[in-house]
């Protein structure tokens, strides 16, 4: 029989970008296109389309529902023994989502906390992140990534602490944005830890003065946590 084309032990130039693949997918977060892959390793798109599918017929990574985007499969999970994000949110939590968008004028987001960074599960479509890569690489200037610092027990910021106090949330104003800010809620497991957070983006002065956006996020969050941890 004749070998499959693949990534054997005799092409050691695609054996490292097929890795370089699968670590930028890991980076970026499930849902990722290819063409974001593409330009995030400067990659031919043509030789990021064959790697990729050749990466998800062996189940190392997987498609997300509407094929749009890719995530990390089974056998990278097995060979890491961590559990991966859901490549997309099941229906009860998107539908929690979408009535959330509805009464909240402003982005609003789903990220877990997974191996200390921040991987976006559902980003608002209608309002996107910023700058996803940016909030990997950089935390502490974002709210996402503030609350999983927080989480992590890697805060030196006092104002931090003070709003996780007063609000329960985190926030960011102006920083990336002059005239914009986002804010945090977290989304604890049965046991009550953080694994990920219910974000907002919008005007700034809704963040200087959350009880509205909160009021509104609080029950998503928690209702969500059941349905993605």
């Amino acid at each position: 029989m004749p070998e499959r084309p693949g990534l054997a032990a005799r092409q050691p130039g695609a054996v490292r970008s097929a890795l370089a693949v699968l670590e930028a997918v890991a980076h970026l977060g499930a849902g990722v296109s290819a063409q974001r892959i593409s330009t995030e390793l400067g990659l031919a798109r043509a030789t990021t389309y064959r790697l990729l599918n050749l990466l998800v017929e062996d189940e190392y990574l997987v498609r997300t529902p509407d094929l749009s985007g890719f995530a990390l499969g089974a056998r990278v999970v097995h060979l890491a023994g961590v559990t991966a994000a859901p490549a997309r949110l099941p229906g009860a939590a998107r539908a929690l989502l979408a009535e959330a968008r509805r009464s909240v004028r402003g982005g609003v987001h789903v990220v877990l906390f997974i191996d200390g960074r921040v991987v976006v599960l559902d980003a608002d479509p209608d309002f996107p992140l910023s700058d996803a890569d940016r909030l990997v690489r950089e935390p502490a200037r974002y709210a996402l990534g503030r609350l999983l610092l927080a989480a992590e027990g890697q805060v030196t910021d006092g104002a931090v602490a003070a709003d996780l106090r007063r609000f329960g949330a985190t926030r960011q104003c102006g920083e990336i944005v002059p005239t914009t800010g986002c804010l945090a809620l977290p989304i604890r497991d049965d046991r009550g830890v953080t694994v990920g957070a219910l974000g907002f983006s919008g005007a700034r002065h809704r963040v200087e003065d959350p009880t509205e956006v909160i009021g509104a996020l609080e029950p998503t969050a928690r209702a969500l946590a059941p349905l993605v941890v």
